[in-house]
């Protein structure tokens, strides 16, 4: 039976992995920081058998137990921050050299199949194309232009350097990019995607930003994790994660005729006034440099590739709401 190493087992994604693996009848190996994250995801699989390891991405330690007996490598964990950082190496560094010591570890231990969880923030913002023009995985974000954030340029660099080792190496590498990530999450240990989701409901914007968001169902992330493992033809390639890109406009309204007793915020931004507040509010600063661009990915390759289609992006964020609004 295959055995598999999903690093950062706890996270919102992950767990939706560990899911679709368990499913699927593989063995699992989970990497945690804490004994209480683990005992999170013992809550969610009660009858399941799963393997833990503690590991931290920043430390050598560990590695050589966390992937004695692994046939492949899954690795999701990488930082994703709300708000941009003061210093963008504090995003930057743990992601590029995480990644890394992930790749150098498996190789070192034989372990050449890897599955990488990257981002649609390392296509859509390729400087070589029209801002408003679609990108497709032959797109790369541009890590040093001046509208791109931290966590694009991490996601970015260490999608880079995960490529360069493993070409360099003779590894079987793919990447899942996915866009913004929606759906139900597993327990309240949930990701930004869904901290988005309740801010709009509990109406803590005025306004919201002239921009679009590449989408995707988390369901459908964790799907194509785990059915590109033993497919030969996603050996060697990147897959964008994306059921569509929404604007926010339309995903406040989305929200709005599903809650109507919520006063949630369907009014655009002018661009000058979020580029004044960017200024000093971080989190606005980060959606400053998505003004007047496309962000929407062509990810029709995966339901080529592996067979399935998605769930409608509205359909993902009103399943994001309605567990929100369940706790």
């Amino acid at each position: 039976m295959t055995k598999v190493l999903v690093t950062g087992a706890s996270g919102f994604i992950a767990k939706h992995i560990v899911r679709e693996l368990l499913d699927n009848d593989y063995e699992v190996r989970g990497t945690i920081r804490s004994d209480k994250r683990q005992a999170e995801i013992e809550a969610l699989f009660p009858n399941a058998t799963i393997e833990f390891t503690k590991l931290d991405l920043m430390s050598d330690q560990g590695w050589d137990e966390a992937l004695a007996g692994v046939d492949v490598l899954m690795h999701t964990a990488s930082p994703f921050p709300g708000a941009e950082p003061k210093d963008p190496q504090e995003l930057i560094r743990p992601a590029v050299d995480g990644t890394m010591r992930a790749m150098r570890a498996a190789h070192a231990a034989g372990v050449n199949r890897v599955i990488l969880t990257s981002s649609c923030a390392a296509i859509y913002k390729d400087s070589s194309k029209p801002p408003m023009q679609q990108s497709t995985e032959a797109n790369w974000t541009d890590p040093d232009a001046s509208y791109t954030s931290a966590y694009e340029a991490s996601k970015t660099l260490a999608e880079r350097a995960a490529w360069d080792f493993a070409n360099e190496n003779g590894m079987q590498l793919t990447t899942i990019n996915p866009g913004g990530v929606f759906g139900p999450a597993m327990d309240a240990n949930y990701g930004t995607s869904l901290e988005l989701v309740e801010q709009f409901l509990n109406g803590d914007f005025p306004m919201v930003p002239d921009m679009n968001l590449p989408a995707v169902d988390v369901r459908d992330v964790a799907y194509m994790h785990v059915h590109a493992m033993d497919n030969d033809a996603s050996i060697g390639e990147r897959f964008a994660a994306n059921a569509g890109a929404i604007t926010m406009v339309d995903a406040a309204k989305t929200l709005a005729v599903a809650y109507p007793d919520r006063k949630l915020p369907t009014r655009k931004a002018p661009d000058f006034l979020l580029k004044i507040v960017g200024r000093f509010d971080k989190t606005v600063g980060q959606a400053v440099g998505n003004l007047g661009r496309n962000s929407d990915v062509d990810a029709t390759k995966a339901e080529r590739v592996m067979g399935f289609t998605y769930i409608p992006t509205k359909d993902a964020l009103l399943a994001s709401a309605d567990y929100v609004l369940s706790q």
